[in-house]
């Protein structure tokens, strides 16, 4: 159950055997790390020992290929979210939190941070949501200001992802009529964190204020006020790995759902052939399989020109997140009270499924982005 009935290329089968021994090997203790409201030392230095967080740097910078690669960051997503989602948003953010440095940050910042980011000697994190501003980032009212050779950043982020965790965040904010990304590391005077929020499946989350951080003007990341551009170029490159995640929980879901309804006998026979179970378990394997389909094949896409399989890889990850969330929903079923067991695999996955469908954008507002684009199509 677990080949995929998509034939990756070697290089990539011997990735996604590597990322699958590092699943293995941190399996006593992802339900642990799972719970976790700060960086799991052990997962932390497991993920380390892989040498994974190297395909998300450029090889300029102790990177693995000359550019990061989405299809190798997808099938890597794939099997780490398949065996725990704190290790799979460890890899993940290394790269969503500084892609957007290694295409246009200054030489002597990139220097300094990116050969840490690929060993994971440094934690790495993207500050945009603000208390009062989710997906409308137009609306950002975190403030960026230049100040001679320096820049000075003012404001409040939230539920930013390893916050409070990171060594350093890419913070997006409003300067003069554009938005410029800035390098904030975590120990520059006038920054601090807090952890005032939690959500159903536990998550490194925290709160980022910035009261005045004083910077070297190099630390901001792209022309001054293009800022947006940096930050559609990470979502881009990384959106379809989400898709390769929720492929990774689906088919986890899915195993643990044919491991206990073959192995249970009710009314004289496994679970797995009484009424309606065995079209559920039929209906999830298809549909696990096209969302795998499409997720490879959005990657392979986006590894050759991000910007241009952006519809693609935003349609991957659409349907991916909404097939997860309808496998685990079946998988519960299927297994009855033993589904609803608190700290079980499927509850955990269950939980794990459900934030898939808002974060890295929302599937209501990729749909509404896609439909404009058929609109536009048409009218063209």
């Amino acid at each position: 159950m677990s080949e995929a009935l998509f034939e990756l290329p070697e290089a990539y089968r011997a990735l996604q055997e590597q990322a699958q021994a590092l699943a293995r090997a941190v399996r006593p203790f992802s339900a642990r790390a799972d719970e976790a409201d700060h960086i799991d030392p052990d997962m932390r230095a497991q993920l380390a020992a892989s040498g994974l967080t190297d395909l998300v740097v450029p090889a300029a910078y102790g990177g693995r290929h000359e550019k990061v690669d989405a299809l190798a960051v997808t099938v890597v997503r794939e099997a780490l979210a398949a065996e725990s989602a704190h290790l799979d948003s460890l890899f993940a953010m290394q790269g969503i939190g500084s892609y957007g440095l290694g295409v246009g940050g200054a030489e002597r910042v990139k220097a300094e941070w990116l050969p840490k980011v690929a060993t994971l000697g440094a934690i790495a994190g993207l500050a945009l949501t603000e208390p009062q501003v989710g997906s409308d980032l137009r609306n950002l009212a975190t403030t960026v200001e230049t100040d001679g050779d320096h820049v000075v950043v003012t404001g409040h982020k939230s539920f930013i992802t390893n916050g409070g965790d990171a060594d350093f965040y890419l913070v997006l904010g409003r300067q003069g009529d554009g938005f410029t990304l800035v390098l904030v590391p975590a120990g520059a005077p006038g920054f601090s964190a807090s952890n005032p929020h939690q959500i159903i499946a536990p998550h490194v989350l925290g709160d980022l204020h910035l009261d005045g951080v004083r910077l070297p003007a190099d630390h901001v990341v792209g022309p001054p006020g293009k800022g947006f551009s940096l930050v559609l170029a990470t979502l881009a490159t990384f959106r379809v790995s989400v898709a390769g995640a929720a492929v990774g929980l689906a088919q986890a879901a899915l195993d643990e759902a044919l491991r206990h309804t073959a192995g249970r006998e009710q009314f004289g026979v496994p679970v797995a052939r009484l009424g309606p179970v065995p079209s559920m378990l039929a209906t999830s394997w298809v549909e696990i399989e096209m969302a795998r389909s499409l997720a490879y094949r959005a990657a392979a896409a986006a590894s050759r020109d991000p910007l241009a399989a952006l519809n693609l890889s935003s349609m991957a990850k659409v349907g991916a997140t909404e097939a997860a969330g309808r496998v685990v929903d079946r998988a519960v079923q299927v297994m009855g009270r033993f589904g609803l067991v608190r700290g079980g695999l499927i509850e955990r996955l269950y939980r794990g499924a459900r934030p898939m469908r808002i974060y890295e954008g929302s599937t209501e507002v990729i749909l509404d982005s896609l439909a404009k684009q058929l609109l536009k199509g048409l009218q063209s």
